[in-house]
């Protein structure tokens, strides 16, 4: 069974912990999470390109000119494609670029991600990080004495000291325990898991 040490914020270990096997000592599957890492990236896209078709041009109705005489090429409507202001050929309209990924593959990601950072001794569990107030220079200091610099912090529940004072720190960022997702936990150097978290996690991940 795996297990991890629980710091305070002075470095000091308070004690050890042990983790469920089955969420955080799983074999890791990188093409599984590649493809969570595609499908969060591809849901930050905002599909809302889009033109009006002719259908969608207003005007229209009667014919532009008459058919012949004019010397000009026949046109049947103002909203065609080939007027001035008409409407646009095979246009972009509206649209999603998230993949679909069943549930159980999105759990499977998320164990998956969790035991990368505990199998490469990047994980660190911390018994609490409350702070007195909203300081941002106080947080980095204890950041730096836990010799801390690109990390992802998971906290069990709202904490505005800490999310506060953390936001403008560059390589450092909070989340709450229920906005946890795989791009987030590969994309920072080391994981740092609040202690009441863990359980959260498990039984989110255990069913």
């Amino acid at each position: 069974m795996p297990t991890v040490t629980v710091y305070n914020l002075t470095g000091e270990k308070v004690e050890e912990l042990f983790l469920k096997e089955e969420i955080f000592n799983r074999e890791v599957n990188s093409h599984i999470l590649h493809q969570m890492v595609l499908g969060f990236q591809a849901r930050q896209r905002v599909g809302t390109a889009s033109t009006k078709d002719r259908s969608e041009v207003r005007g229209g109705g009667r014919k532009p000119f008459r058919q012949k005489g004019t010397g000009r090429a026949r046109q049947g409507t103002r909203t065609s494609p080939l007027m001035r202001k008409g409407g646009v050929i095979f246009g972009p309209g509206p649209r999603t670029y998230q993949p679909k990924i069943n549930k159980k593959v999105k759990k499977l990601a998320m164990k998956m991600a969790l035991s990368a950072r505990w199998q490469g001794d990047q994980l660190m569990v911390l018994d609490h990080f409350n702070l007195d107030e909203i300081k941002t220079k106080k947080f980095s200091l204890i950041m730096d004495h836990l010799q801390m610099k690109k990390t992802l912090i998971i906290t069990d529940q709202e904490n505005q000291n800490l999310e506060k004072s953390a936001r403008n720190v560059y390589g450092v960022k909070v989340l709450r325990v229920d906005g946890l997702n795989v791009y987030d936990i590969l994309r920072y150097d080391r994981l740092v898991l609040l202690k009441p978290s863990i359980p959260i996690i498990e039984e989110a991940l255990g069913q």
